[in-house]
């Protein structure tokens, strides 16, 4: 398979879809970057049911690396990466939540989507790009997920709404809401805010629903390019 490359805007900075070129044995996968920010999102499927099992069991793995940073671990003795920071854990979780309403509770096949991030610039937080990233390369694979989704982060700053704010921009914002949205619903939600009334928040989401809705249309464009059949 060959090296597909997609790109468009969002918020002013280049979202970049690659596909074609990493993790060839996977059912399918991606990779995103969003300014300088890369990350890697892999979906495999078991061919068989897990016997046994009363639930979907689906793992969802969000995996953060020093050498992204273009860091070494200080430790004199352990080199190694340590286990995932609290940061990684709610990242995964907030993945985990906008995938699994959209997957179909009767399959009982194991499922993996992981997450790894290869690059970070310091200014864009990979979460969002990790959202779009397992969006994505569950929507082009054939493990059957009803996608697809997109993750949108909405700051304030001075009255004016700002998509996807940098880390220094967020320090100014008075709230920082992120969610994974489809085309018309919003599926998760992750907020914090300096005493915002309802009214704000409402705005807040009607604002980051409008600037989805393209990046929606993009990875659907991307699965009729090269998306495989559902099973």
């Amino acid at each position: 398979m060959s090296e597909k490359v997609f790109e468009t805007e969002y918020a002013g900075r280049k979202l970049i879809i690659k596909t074609g070129r990493l993790a060839a044995q996977a059912n399918a996968s991606c990779t995103v970057q969003y300014g300088e920010t890369l990350v890697l999102a892999t979906a495999v499927m078991s061919k068989e049911p897990r016997e046994g099992t009363s639930f979907f069991p689906l793992m969802v793995e969000y995996e953060e690396k020093m050498y992204a940073a273009g860091r070494i671990k200080g430790s004199r003795f352990i080199k190694r990466e340590a286990k995932p920071t609290d940061e990684a854990i709610i990242t995964g979780r907030m993945i985990d939540r906008g995938l699994r309403p959209l997957f179909n509770d009767s399959i009982r096949c194991d499922v993996q989507v992981i997450v790894t991030v290869l690059s970070i610039d310091g200014e864009n937080d990979p979460d969002i790009p990790a959202l779009i990233a397992a969006s994505t390369v569950l929507h082009i694979s054939d493990i059957p997920w009803n996608g697809p989704l997109v993750g949108v982060r909405v700051g304030q700053i001075n009255g004016e709404w700002v998509l996807n704010p940098t880390y220094s921009a967020r320090e100014k914002s008075t709230m920082d809401l992120a969610f994974s949205a489809s085309a018309d619903k919003v599926l998760m939600v992750e907020a914090a805010a300096n005493e915002v009334d309802e009214k704000t928040i409402h705005e807040a989401f009607a604002f980051g629903l409008k600037h989805a809705k393209p990046i929606v249309k993009f990875i659907d464009d991307i699965r009729k390019e090269v998306g495989k059949e559902k099973i």
